[in-house]
Parts: structure tokens; sequence; C-alpha cells
């Protein structure tokens, strides 16, 4: 029973029953309109019928007189399905009828008139009859008349269409609606159990797809995507975590050694001031992590977005491929740029300006060729194509394997595995929030040998 009512009160079932009510409005609504009509072109076609009677009985009177019109009412009163005929004197003296209880006097007029008679021949009955009355130029009062009898059985056969149609409406409408209700019901009852199963931990679980692509698998679709990117993300701070773990734990160790060791085994004030001097570096290379980390969640949140202006791209690489030459030139690469003038993006300077110091310092770390192999050129270019901005830097080291590239784009994405190389493993992961942020496109490709890292932005204007 608690089980019915919760169903009747489900909005797939309120909705049926809306639906229901509607369609049975709609329904009585037609078939009384085309009762109507009936109705009127019924009277419409009696009226006229009568019309007719009436002109050739005048004919009649015309020809032979009261005495002929007499004789024909007589005669056409006794034949089966005939008129009603009414002849009477001003005086209310009857002079020929088949019908009683009806005044001629009442129903004068051009129009015909809807009235209740009785039959001679069984005066226990009133029927609904259309009359008409014409006085005829004696003075004399004809009548005449048809029953109504085809118009009642029309409309008992509608009043009987009517109750039918909305019985089956109301019979099979509701089964309908219980059984809409239920089925949705059970869907939502799957879908429910789901989520339960879901917020207990498991989230490997996804909602069921029937396959019919109605609201309710548009909305089980979303929520499975929805899914999905929350299975992303906490597979990503598993591993953020995890990586976050294992490269904070090297340093710290290092520096609780150092300090360990100074308070041990210094013997002066050069020990424990190189003791020091280390502790700072190792704390520097901890603070630029947390900062590198920091930076990539606001870039992620879109914290920026609302400081865009318009950037000469153009003139910003060139400044900062000027600054870096001198670093290339101490590490023996030879550092070329290729820029396009006039490049304008509507960006943060600031993240884009991190975002090619990471990439060209990233170069000079990874991308340099063994000695014995040249050559050991860093080229950055840039250039317009069509409504974006593309640029790239490009290095002939050892590259990244193409099933790789992911996971170095990814937090901690490091190739280095034992993580001896320097380095956290935020540089690209940082170019890449950042390129998200200005609606743009990073990709990692081969250059034959080496890799070759495309950066691509929307071009300040373009729609």
């Amino acid at each position: 029973m608690m089980r019915l009512r919760w169903l009747i009160g489900t909005t797939a079932f309120k909705l049926s029953v809306v639906y229901l009510l509607a369609s049975a409005l709609f329904a009585v609504g037609l078939l009384g309109y085309v009762g109507w009509n009936a109705r009127r072109l019924i009277d419409s076609q009696i009226a006229q019928t009568l019309n007719t009677q009436i002109n050739a009985l005048n004919d009649q009177y015309r020809i032979g007189g009261i005495r002929r019109l007499t004789t024909t009412i007589e005669r056409r009163a006794r034949e089966p399905g005939s008129f009603l005929f009414l002849l009477q004197e001003q005086a209310g003296d009857t002079l020929a009828t088949n019908i009683s209880g009806v005044m001629a006097a009442r129903f004068t007029g051009p129009k015909a008139v809807e009235t209740s008679y009785q039959s001679v021949e069984d005066e226990g009955q009133r029927r609904e009859a259309l009359v008409r009355t014409i006085v005829l130029p004696g003075g004399q009062l004809l009548l005449v008349g048809r029953d109504l009898e085809e118009r009642e059985r029309i409309n008992t056969v509608l009043n009987q269409a009517i109750r039918i149609l909305l019985a089956g409406l109301l019979v099979f409408g509701g089964l309908g609606s219980f059984l809409v209700a239920r089925r949705a019901l059970a869907r939502i009852d799957a879908m429910t159990a789901t989520s339960q199963s879901i917020m207990a931990g498991d989230l490997s679980e996804r909602l069921h797809i029937s396959g019919n692509g109605d609201e309710l698998d548009r909305l089980a679709l979303s929520l499975n995507a929805m899914l999905d990117r929350i299975g992303e993300l906490m597979q990503g701070l598993k591993e953020v975590s995890d990586n976050i773990a294992h490269d904070l734990k090297t340093p710290l160790t290092r520096l609780r050694n150092s300090a360990e060791s100074a308070l041990r085994t210094g013997k002066g004030k050069d020990e424990y001031r190189s003791a020091l001097e280390r502790a700072i570096s190792e704390s520097d290379n901890l603070i630029k992590i947390f900062n590198a980390l920091l930076l990539i969640a606001k870039t992620e949140a879109g914290t920026g977005s609302d400081s865009f202006i318009p950037v000469d791209v153009s003139l910003m690489i060139e400044d900062i491929v000027e600054m870096y030459e001198p670093a290339a030139e101490e590490a023996g690469a030879v550092l070329t740029s290729h820029i396009e003038p006039g490049l304008v993006a509507l960006a943060n300077r600031e993240l884009l300006g991190q975002v090619m110091s990471n990439l060209i310092d990233n170069a000079l770390k990874y991308g340099l060729p063994p000695v014995d192999r040249a050559p050991a050129t860093i080229a950055v270019r840039a250039h317009r194509y069509q409504k974006t901005i593309q640029i790239s830097v490009s290095d002939h080291g050892a590259g990244i394997p193409m099933e790789m590239r992911t996971k170095a784009l990814e937090r901690f994405g490091r190739l280095d595995v034992s993580r001896n190389k320097p380095g956290s493993g935020l540089g690209l992961s940082l170019v890449m929030a950042v390129a998200h942020l200005h609606k743009g496109n990073l990709s990692l490709d081969s250059n034959a040998p080496g890799l070759k890292v495309m950066l691509e932005l929307p071009l300040a204007g373009a729609e």
C-alpha cells in the first residue's frame, strides 16, 4: 500500500494523469463540437424540407382552395413517417391534422421553431418537433412540422460515445499512467541503488543506460561522465600524493641529515655555515615545488583570467630568448628564434612569460644531445596559423617516447623514475594548465631527433 502511494505521488504518474485529463477534455470537446454541428445541419435540413412542403401545400391551396388543401393534408398525414400537419381556422377550429396539443397561431413567423407535440395515435407521449406556420390567403393557419427523433438518436449516439470514450480513457489511461510511473520508478530505483553503492565508496559503479535516448538516459550519461572525471581526478590525486611524498621525502631527509651531521660532527664556524647553506638550498627547492603546485592549482581554477590584456607575444618571446642566450651558451647550445612580428594574444602576461621560461629551461636541461652528437641547437618559433598563434620550442635531445607523452604532462610526471635528474616534474603540467586557461592547446611531437613542444593560443580578436 505504501509503495502504491509512493507510485501515485511520482512526477511521472502525475504528468501522465495531466496528459490523460487534457486528452479527455480534448476528446469531449471534439465530440461536442461534432454533435453541435450535426444538430445544426439536421435542423437546417429539416427547415428546408418544411419550406419545400409548405410551398407544395400552398400550391395545392391556390389550385383547389381550402377543400383541396384539406384533402391533400389528410392523405399525406396517413402516410408512414409523414410530416406533422395542422390546418386551423383563425378561430381555432381544426380542419385537418395528425397531431394534438399544438396551437398553430403560436408559431407564425418566417423561421422554424422547436416545440413539443402529441401524436393523434399515441396521445400519452409528448415528442419534440420542428414546426413552421404560415397564414393562407383565406386567413387559415397552416402548420407543418417534422419529428426530431433522428436528431435525438444522433445525440444519444454521441452521448454514449462520449461516455464510452471517457470510461476508456479513465481505465486505459489510468493503467497506462500506472505502468509508465512504475517503469520510470524502477529505473530511478536502479539509479538510486547505484548511487548508494558509489557513495559507499565503489567509484567503479556506473548508472545503467537503457539505450532509448530518453531524458533518464541523458541524465545517466552526464552523471557517468562526471563519475569518470571524478575517478580520473581521484586517481590523479593519488598519483600526485605518491609523487609528492616521494619528491619531498628526499630533500627533507637530506635537510635533516645535514642538520644532524652538523650538530654531531661540526667543529667550527665554517662547517656550521656550510650546513646552513645546504639547508637553505634544500628549503628553496621545497618552496619552488610548493609555489609551482600553488600556481598550477590557481591556474586550473581560472585565477588570472580576469587580468587578460592584449599581449605582444612576439616581443615577449624575443625578450625571453635574449634573456636565456647566456645560459644556452654556457650549456654549450645555440638558442635560435624565428618570430613572426605583430602576434597579439589576449592573455595574462606573467603566466605566459612563465610558460615560455619553463619550455626553454626544460629544453636546456633535458634537450641537449650527447657531446659527440650535433647540433646542440634549441629553436624557438612563433607564427600565425589561421586564427591562432603557434609557438614551438624544439631540441635535439633524447625526446619523449610516444607512450610516455601523456605522463610527461601530468603533475610530477617525470620520465626519470629514479629522480636522479634535477627538476620536480611540474614544468609541463604548468604549461598545460596555462594553455587551458587561455583556451589554447599543448602538444608534444617528435623533432627527429629530439622533442618539439607546440603551444597554440587564440589570436586577439579571433572569433
